[in-house]
């Protein structure tokens, strides 16, 4: 897989300011590291990594999107999450030497950072304002979970949906005069899959959200009202 073709440019810097991982980075510091990065281009629907590969490799997202998923003994793709700009994977598996537990492809044309394994410690050795950040984001992904645990904790169908766009709003979320837009397309199968309740409940719930003002689409792009986000959910027993 890295065996392809990749090039080592002189990256540019800007991408990579605007990264989380390496934002507490001075210009000079950003350049003596980007001798390290390699970058590689990966089309729409392309596998950046598999499942129970053992990765030797840190893969930054410079521009584009991933989803991250598992796949049944059935065929059925299951999405875990979702990836953007300045996110990145397969860190784990450089700090504990185990096999990746899902897969990650690409759901639009990206353009991804990668830093083997021994670039990744040698960094971290060096620049403990790396260090620092990785903590701090790892802190917040273990968060995440925490959240994504809660929804599949609500016996009510319509919470379980509202929390996941609620989060999908709070980290791919871009406000408008229309209201939150959601910068990732989601069909109704992959919002069921990420809430454990079926495809056909879920249009059920996006249908009578639309239909009472919450929520509206522009194609494939979900929009999130002002007053459904700050709306208090009552849970029917």
């Amino acid at each position: 897989m890295i065996g392809r073709k990749m090039y080592n440019s002189n990256v540019n810097l800007l991408p990579l300011k605007s990264i989380e991982l390496f934002s507490l980075l001075s210009d000079a510091e950003l350049a003596e590291i980007s001798s390290k990065i390699s970058v590689k281009k990966f089309k729409k629907n392309e596998v950046i990594l598999h499942e129970e590969d053992t990765s030797e490799y840190m893969y930054i997202i410079l521009s584009g999107k991933v989803k991250v998923l598992q796949v049944t003994e059935e065929g059925r793709e299951t999405i875990l999450a979702f990836h953007g700009s300045g996110d990145f994977f397969g860190e784990m598996s450089l700090i504990d030497g185990k096999t990746v537990p899902a897969s990650v492809a690409a759901i639009e044309n990206s353009e991804v950072a990668i830093i083997s394994k021994n670039d990744f410690y040698a960094l971290l050795f060096v620049q403990n304002k790396v260090l620092v950040q990785l903590l701090r984001i790892f802190c917040a992904r273990i968060r995440g979970a925490y959240e994504r645990i809660q929804i599949l904790s609500f016996n009510n169908a319509a919470q379980r949906v509202k929390t996941l766009l609620m989060m999908l709003a709070d980290m791919n979320g871009q406000v408008t005069e229309k209201g939150t837009m959601l910068n990732i397309k989601l069909t109704h199968q992959n919002i069921a899959d990420m809430t454990g309740i079926t495809r056909e409940t879920v249009t059920r719930i996006l249908n009578k959200a639309q239909k009472d003002g919450d929520i509206f689409f522009e194609g494939k792009t979900i929009f999130l009202s002002k007053e459904y986000l700050q709306k208090d959910f009552i849970i029917k027993k």
